[in-house]
């Protein structure tokens, strides 16, 4: 797909791109920025530093964020760390991504005439349990995206909460395909096993951050069920532990699951394309995603895939014909469909996976992600380039 380059009134246009971590940059957003780049656009990563920011190859601007807390004075900080960066970068489109770049630097830009587009990926912790902190987080996205250019979701429940809820206008919502699957680096890989083969165990892999709203538990209770009827399964995690969340999983649980036989624990890793090679099929049982970037690598890989039947994973995932759905915080019933998935053979998986892979061709291909992007910024300063100096803000 050939990408749309700017017209010669917007080329060098500068394009500041604001996250949570480097990390997420580089994992999940290097994609857009080489999009952006190859389009003409001069781009600026901006996240606190964690090592993965030598990885990017855009520049690179660190931001101290205490992602976990909500502690009105180091928050207030924050606001004035956004205001005198944006100030000094003048970048001519934002685009923020979770939840205290897309509040307070959507603040920020605000107060600097800096058009915003924001990505809305997941709602997380805040609303997935409803507390005084869904209310106050509720508070601040109304703040935040009241005046954004383009406020894009990707999934039409998170659009349709927030539109209900008074947070956004319909009119300034988009949706997105999640944020793509790079096609050509994550490639349909054969299964670990002939079809013929029908002696060795079968592996389920749980991928993401370890997280109780990840379905982590239920996992585990799916696993000790299925092990005492003495289904020849393997179960796996992969991914960060110790992470600061208040949905977190202690590292000293999952080491008594280790010891239990229940899981085995494989780290954490940079590259997931061989741990999805290695296993028969992907499951996530979470509670609530944006659209699973998990998920899209796995059946972009031609895997079945078991997941909830919830926002963000429902929409990978075509029930009985590339995976199958369960009821969330049920893990009873995640153990029945992984026992379908296990006893439904080698052969049927497989096309489960071919099937996948098809979809995601279709659907959620990174480079339709990078296309929308391009269309919302040219937008974007088409419409600054008509509106008074006094009303953009000076540059």
């Amino acid at each position: 797909m050939s990408l749309s380059k700017p017209n010669p009134a917007q080329a060098y246009c500068s394009v500041l791109i604001c996250i949570n971590t480097a990390w997420n940059l580089a994992n999940f957003r290097a994609g857009l920025i080489g999009g952006l780049q190859d389009a003409g656009y001069d781009v600026t990563a901006v996240a606190p530093a964690d090592g993965y920011e030598t990885s990017l190859n855009c520049r690179f601007v660190p931001l101290k964020m205490d992602n976990g807390g909500t502690h009105p004075v180091r928050d207030g900080l924050l606001l004035l760390r956004f205001i005198r960066l944006l100030r000094s970068e003048r970048p001519d489109v934002f685009l923020g991504y979770t939840v205290k770049p897309n509040v307070y630097g959507s603040i920020a830009c605000r107060w600097l005439g800096i058009p915003v587009i924001n990505n809305i990926a997941g709602l997380g912790a805040a609303f997935v349990r409803t507390s005084w902190l869904t209310h106050l987080v509720r508070g601040l996205y109304r703040l935040a995206l009241r005046r954004s250019a383009v406020v894009f979701f990707q999934n039409e429940d998170d659009r349709a909460l927030f539109v209900s809820g008074g947070i956004v206008r319909a009119e300034q919502t988009a949706r997105l395909p999640g944020s793509g699957v790079n096609l050509q680096r994550f490639v349909l890989q054969p299964m670990p096993r002939s079809e013929t083969s029908g002696n060795g165990s079968v592996t389920f892999l749980l991928i993401g951050r370890l997280l109780w709203d990840k379905g982590v538990g239920e996992f585990v209770q799916a696993a000790r069920l299925l092990r005492g009827r003495g289904l020849n399964v393997r179960f796996q995690l992969l991914g960060f532990l110790d992470v600061k969340n208040p949905s977190a999983v202690p590292r000293e649980h999952v080491d008594a699951w280790c010891a239990e036989g229940l899981v085995e624990y494989l780290g954490m890793t940079d590259d997931v394309r061989p741990h999805i090679a290695a296993a028969d099929c992907i499951v996530l049982p979470s509670y609530r995603e944006g659209v699973s970037r998990t998920l899209l690598e796995a059946a972009a890989s031609g895997r079945p895939i078991v997941t909830t039947d919830t926002p963000g994973c429902r929409d990978v995932v075509e029930d009985g014909v590339t995976g199958l759905l369960c009821r969330v915080r049920d893990a009873d019933d995640l153990a029945a469909k992984i026992a379908q998935m296990t006893e439904i053979g080698a052969a049927a998986r497989s096309e489960m996976g071919r099937q996948g892979r098809r979809k995601v061709e279709r659907e959620f291909d990174e480079q339709l992600v990078i296309k929308m992007y391009l269309s919302a910024i040219e937008k974007v300063l088409s419409a600054q380039a008509t509106r008074p100096t006094s009303v953009r803000g000076e540059k």
